[in-house]
């Protein structure tokens, strides 16, 4: 029994949900940090304030897909949380620019980021559980095409509000009219596409998953764990749990001593310190015996993850760690290194947040056509020669902001986005379809959660050192953030270099 072949329009509508949740995010990358900017927050203090988007991600997306791998309701599989996620994403995004102050939106950046993970990752094993092998590679390519035109109209969309006679300034500590409106009708849009791929698409049975299994049943690596390899394995986890809160603790307090910049806590309290614990407890529980539980589950899938996705997670860290720079920086390194100022009230400023919009949307308006070419090329080519090219591409398209002169549409609105926009649609595709052909449909959600954490983990890396990086060696100077940025893409088109792209199944079960 194998899955069936879908049409066309059939992808089309499993996969249209990821034109509103791309409105979203997109929404989100290209205007936070103005937002931010706007209500007080000093360009050093920008990364840290972004820090509750991937740190939302590391928690929310294994725990959203271990429990979606479990869910079976009259709804279906995965559709569920795709509705859920979108009721509490589109609230967000009506109240996200209407913040009071500073730390509102920092915390409604934190709820808008979880809301849009929770309809996000189930996605990712909605194409792995209804599409063949065969497929998968194209299905990605349509969720990619999705992600470039939802996030290639909401990045417009404040121009678009301000060529309308929406004001784009505001009173200083106020969002603009232009920015608001925008994320209205993203909102709207979020739920709207959610809605019809709920709607219009079809999953199948946990009964009939099972089936599709069968007969790959024999390239599962069995493995029958008894209580003393519990205890084994506890003694392993308690040991690295004490090794990394050691390292947690003599990293923080080397930050406090030599009043470091603060931003080096997320890195040493929230991702080493707080990786201690999750490994202490794991240890602790397995050593009593009381393996009986999600957590465990998690922590134990985690260590015997599939051999590709150990080689895809260098790809995926210096990758995201570049887009993070970009997202994070393209506003504040546009206005302060191409048009000369800091002043969010002033025209230039305001001038220039607009333009970088223009540049977001392009790179995804990119992302969208190549997301149909990338196949092609992999198909003559491999996979994995396709991603080193289209990384390349990016890092040099990152790097190139640095020597704009004149901001023309061409020179700054498209020419280094053509790069990045590649780059983006390789990134949405082309490693998922090599992930999915090396998992289980029994655990599809929860391993396409962990894939997660080679996206958030670098992101919290970056929110934690470029700030430092930027004020300690670069003057503060934003651009040079992005010149980073680019180098770590081109890094990680190298590693790709390296991965054994195959589709056999290897895992623990």
């Amino acid at each position: 029994m194998e899955k069936r072949k879908l049409s066309f329009w059939q992808i089309w509508n499993m996969s249209f949900g990821f034109l509103g949740i791309q409105m979203g995010f997109a929404l989100q990358n290209s205007n936070v940090s103005r937002i931010f900017q706007t209500l007080g927050a000093e360009i050093d203090d920008i990364p840290i304030l972004w820090v509750a988007a991937p740190l939302t991600g590391l928690i929310v997306q294994p725990i959203i897909g271990y429990l979606s791998d479990r869910t079976w309701t009259k709804l279906g599989r995965r559709k569920p949380y795709f509705l859920i996620g979108a009721i509490l994403a589109s609230a967000a995004l009506f109240i996200m620019p209407n913040s009071p102050f500073l730390w509102f939106a920092a915390g409604m950046l934190w709820i808008m980021d979880a809301s849009i993970n929770i309809s996000m990752e189930p996605f990712r094993a909605f194409v792995g559980d209804n599409l063949p092998d065969s497929q998968r590679t194209s299905g990605f390519a349509m969720q990619s095409f999705f992600i470039g035109i939802g996030a290639y109209f909401a990045s417009k969309l404040p121009l678009i509000f301000t060529h309308f006679g929406v004001s784009n300034t505001a009173p200083l500590g106020i969002i603009p009219d232009s920015v608001k409106y925008s994320f209205y009708l993203g909102g709207v849009a979020f739920i709207v596409t959610v809605l019809w791929t709920v709607l219009t698409s079809k999953e199948y049975s946990p009964e009939e998953l099972e089936a599709f299994e069968a007969h790959k049943k024999s390239t599962y690596i069995k493995e029958t764990r008894s209580t003393e390899w519990f205890i084994k394995n506890g003694n392993s986890h308690l040991a690295k749990g004490i090794l990394f809160l050691v390292i947690s603790g003599l990293f923080s307090f080397s930050i406090y001593h030599y009043d470091l910049k603060k931003d080096l806590y997320v890195l040493s309290l929230g991702l080493i310190g707080l990786g201690g614990l999750a490994l202490l407890f794991s240890g602790l529980m397995q050593k009593s015996n009381k393996t009986d539980n999600g957590f465990i589950t998690i922590m134990n899938d985690f260590q015997f993850m599939p051999k590709m996705m150990k080689q895809l997670a260098w790809v995926q860290f210096f990758s995201w760690f570049a887009l993070f720079s970009m997202w994070i920086y393209t506003t504040l390194a546009v206005t302060q290194h191409i048009y000369k100022t800091t002043d969010t009230t002033s025209e230039a400023y305001n001038l220039g947040a607009n333009q970088v919009g223009e540049m977001f949307a392009n790179y995804n308006l990119i992302a969208a056509i190549a997301a149909f070419l990338l196949p092609i090329l992999a198909k003559y080519t491999s996979r994995k020669f396709t991603h080193f090219i289209a990384l390349t591409c990016g890092g040099l398209g990152l790097i190139s902001i640095y020597f704009i002169n004149e901001p023309t549409v061409f020179t700054m609105e498209w020419l280094p986005m053509i790069g990045v926009g590649i780059a983006w649609a390789s990134i949405l595709s082309i490693p998922y379809a090599m992930l999915s052909g090396s998992l289980p449909s029994s655990k599809m959600g929860y391993y396409m959660g962990v894939f997660n954490f080679f996206i958030v983990i670098p992101q919290l890396v970056a929110a934690s050192i470029l700030g430092f990086l930027v004020s300690k060696f670069f003057n503060s100077e934003p651009i040079y953030a992005l010149f980073i940025g680019g180098g770590s893409m081109i890094l990680a088109g190298v590693i790709s270099l390296t991965i054994n792209d195959k589709s056999n199944i290897e895992i623990n079960e």
